[in-house]
């Protein structure tokens, strides 16, 4: 299935870097535009793709109390920041680039803050866990969490940007970018129900027992914790 979604998405990008040639050629935008909607399927298979945090996302709402609209905001948020993150750094153009990246569509620097602060948040999770009232959230713990995960630059989206900008048509990559950001939404928010619904899902069956109940939440949120920082600290040793 992998290498299906990568040919997928090459197909994808193929045609798109034809579109952007005849848009820098003749300035055909009417096919530009038609072929746009692509972008949202090359977004969503890019997201079913190892990485783009959904691990992170699936991880945090098991073990949070949120429910699937806030669920799916923070997906939202994630999608918007991951793909926004590689539109700044290409619009940004080389001093941030030569600073921020080292090998062609990572960003280890951003990496490193992204992976760090999520396991502040994994110390976080483990220690309220711990707590007797249990489950204390603060009101936009969720959104945070998002802007973190997110923090890693969508590598795709940096090459769509960079070939448009150095087509000279920067408005192509913008465009085609938005439609991504929305097939990665798509992706990302059926992580977060799936998450979500799985919890809830538990709470239910164990509904009868609330003190039983009360202590499965506590147990999911510190090996919610767990798992966060141990991502965190992996990555970051790994390298």
């Amino acid at each position: 299935m992998f290498q299906s979604l990568v040919q997928f998405q090459r197909e994808i990008y193929l045609a798109l870097a034809e579109q952007i040639k005849l848009v820098s050629a003749n300035g055909d935008w009417a096919g530009f535009l038609a072929f746009l909607p692509m972008g949202v399927m090359f977004g969503a298979a890019h997201a079913l793709t190892p990485g783009h945090s959904k691990a992170i996302l699936a991880t945090y709402l098991t073990g949070s109390t949120n429910g699937v609209g806030r669920g799916i905001a923070v997906s939202l948020i994630l999608s918007f920041t991951h793909v926004t993150m590689a539109v700044l750094i290409a619009l940004l153009s080389l001093p941030l680039v030569s600073f921020a990246l080292g090998t062609v569509g990572r960003a280890p620097l951003l990496e490193d803050i992204s992976r760090g602060l999520l396991g502040l948040i994994g110390l976080w999770m483990l220690w309220r866990s711990l707590r007797r009232n249990g489950h204390i959230h603060h009101t936009h713990e969720g959104e945070v969490v998002g802007i973190m995960a997110g923090l890693i630059p969508c590598p795709l989206t940096l090459f769509v940007m960079t070939f448009a900008i150095s087509r000279g048509i920067p408005a192509a990559g913008l465009a085609f970018a938005a439609t991504m950001m929305i097939g990665v939404a798509v992706t990302l928010s059926a992580v977060a129900i799936v998450a979500i619904l799985f919890r809830q899902q538990l709470v239910h069956v164990l509904q009868s027992r609330p003190q039983l109940v009360a202590a499965v939440s506590r147990c999911i949120e510190a090996v919610a914790g767990f798992v966060l920082v141990a991502i965190a600290v992996h990555e970051i040793l790994m390298k």
